[in-house]
């Protein structure tokens, strides 16, 4: 039994609402400026396949209001990562990143630092990262804790443990010496850590050996060199991914049957240095716009956010993003230059994941008609005319540029009498896809209309009047030219292209399909 939204009190306020099934179980979270408008909308016909299963599994839903929408993004982003709603975005692909903290403890410890689901870090001291490359860090850990003579006693013992022996730490739980010393150690630590010139510390170090050495300080000149052993180990190695300042980073978001495939490219001191790829279904207020907030909860975040299409709540996602960045942090559309090329070299790259499979006449099409996804499923439709007692409509259905013969469908014309080829194309249309609504069967991806710049607007009409917005041109037989809704200018396709090919393939199997039945109406059957 459907949820009746007529059963619950929905406040007109900005906050978030949980959605639970019968179980009581959080299966969806949302913000809204108006929760009573938001809300509401998901009753509404015409929902897409996901959000109709979100439906038909709510039993409840919560509310908890704010006082404006930028609070009721960040608690909705709180929530998410506290209850995993299955129905919300999940970065499953998200590549970790490791931060390490500085207990706050007399004589600090280094270790990594470990956060709540909600995303807050455990235990008091200071916060370094984020770092990548996170299960080789611990041995980047390991390097640091020896290299600045830091403790990893949980308790301060009472004597000097096998890590003073070993030469790994200097013991203040024993030595008055050690215990002035380990202040400047820390500070060592802390500046290597917040990206502070390493190669300016070891030159340092460099002359407090030659320094040692020259004093006949064979020991400490020793114990020198064996830092100096680990820091360059440390930098040969690069581990310390944070002390580079990320200059950029590249988003370009493409959906395909409802599910946003999100690529990015992050530009590290000017170079390309990571690459990462999302995926997430287009389920209520699933949006590019949550994907990179709560992307930027475990990420560090740049000055730029360079993107192919501006996100919802771009103004509040910046001010959010420039507060907990502690900088200035823009979102951009680029239009010319290096970093347009950069937007449609990731664009490319998700066409190319997301076309495997697929013929790549449809991927063409797709882009000469700027299609909002490949067009899989073309439906294109015929008035076939033999007087006014034989007028009739077909139907052929392509499914990846082939025909899907059991898809096929005919008409015959009901409420035109005249020779009107318009109204016909008006009313199979509407019997069309009025039924496809009503039964929520899949709807074609493009609709292809026999004909002109007329009949291409009976079709539109049509479809309006419905309340749909499906993708719908018609191809001219004489010339070959592609009529698009609100456009003077028709497209011509090369005729060499397999693009146009499937188009014509299309509309020849419509109007063959319709001669056929029109002449068996024409032709009585012999018993």
């Amino acid at each position: 039994m459907t949820f009746s939204i007529k059963s619950i009190n929905i406040p007109d306020h900005p906050g978030i609402y949980l959605m639970k099934d019968k179980e009581n179980k959080i299966i969806y979270i949302g913000k809204a400026k108006s929760l009573r408008n938001r809300v509401r909308s998901y009753f509404l016909k015409n929902q897409n396949y996901k959000t109709q299963k979100l439906i038909e599994r709510i039993t409840d839903i919560e509310f908890v209001l704010t006082d404006n929408e930028s609070e009721a993004f960040l608690l909705e982003s709180n929530m998410i990562k506290q209850y995993r709603p299955i129905f919300n975005i999940e970065l499953k692909d998200q590549q970790r990143y490791t931060y390490l903290r500085l207990s706050d403890e007399k004589y600090p410890r280094l270790v990594v630092a470990r956060r709540t689901r909600n995303g807050r870090f455990l235990g008091g001291g200071k916060i370094f990262g984020p770092f990548t490359q996170g299960s080789s860090k611990l041995l980047t850990i390991g390097s640091l804790r020896k290299t600045f003579k830091i403790r990893i006693c949980k308790r301060l013992p009472k004597k000097a443990c096998l890590e003073y022996h070993l030469g790994n730490c200097e013991a203040p739980c024993e030595f008055e010496e050690a215990r002035t010393r380990y202040e400047k150690h820390v500070s060592n630590l802390e500046a290597i850590l917040r990206g502070k010139d390493l190669h300016a510390y070891i030159k340092t170090l460099e002359a407090e050996m030659r320094e040692a050495s020259e004093k006949l300080q064979f020991e400490r000149a020793r114990e020198i060199r064996d830092t100096l052993h680990r820091l360059g180990s440390l930098n040969t190695r690069q581990k310390m991914e944070s002390v580079r300042m990320i200059d950029e980073e590249y988003f370009g978001i493409l959906t395909y049957e409802q599910v946003a495939t999100v690529m990015n490219f992050k530009k590290i001191n000017g170079v390309i240095r990571d690459s990462n790829r999302f995926s997430f279904d287009l389920v209520g207020d699933n949006s590019f716009s949550n994907f990179l907030f709560q992307y930027y909860t475990t990420n560090q975040i740049p000055s730029h956010i360079i993107v192919n299409e501006m996100p919802d709540n771009a103004n509040i996602l910046e001010e959010l993003l420039t507060k907990r960045a502690g900088y200035k942090v823009s979102i951009q559309v680029p239009t010319v230059g290096k970093r347009k090329e950069m937007i449609d070299l990731i664009l490319k790259n998700i066409e190319l994941l997301q076309a495997k499979g697929i013929d790549p006449a449809l991927i063409e099409l797709q882009k000469i008609l700027n299609l909002p996804k490949v067009p899989k499923i073309i439906e294109c439709f015929d008035i076939s005319n033999h007087g006014r007692d034989y007028a009739v409509g077909s139907m052929s259905r392509f499914v990846d540029g082939l025909p899907n013969k059991d898809g096929y469908r005919k008409f015959k014309i009901r409420t035109v009498k005249s020779q009107d080829d318009f109204a016909m194309i008006n009313e199979i249309i509407k019997r069309r896809y009025f039924r496809l609504d009503e039964e929520k069967f899949q709807m074609p991806d493009l609709v292809l209309i026999d004909g002109g710049k007329g009949q291409l607007n009976a079709a539109v009409t049509a479809l309006t009047e419905l309340g749909l917005h499906l993708p719908c041109i018609s191809l001219a037989k004489e010339d070959e030219l592609i009529f698009i809704p609100k456009s003077r200018e028709p497209i011509m396709i090369e005729k060499t292209k397999r693009a146009l090919k499937i188009l014509q393939f299309a509309r020849d199997e419509a109007h063959r399909f319709g001669l056929a039945y029109n002449r068996a109406l024409r032709i009585p059957r012999s018993d």
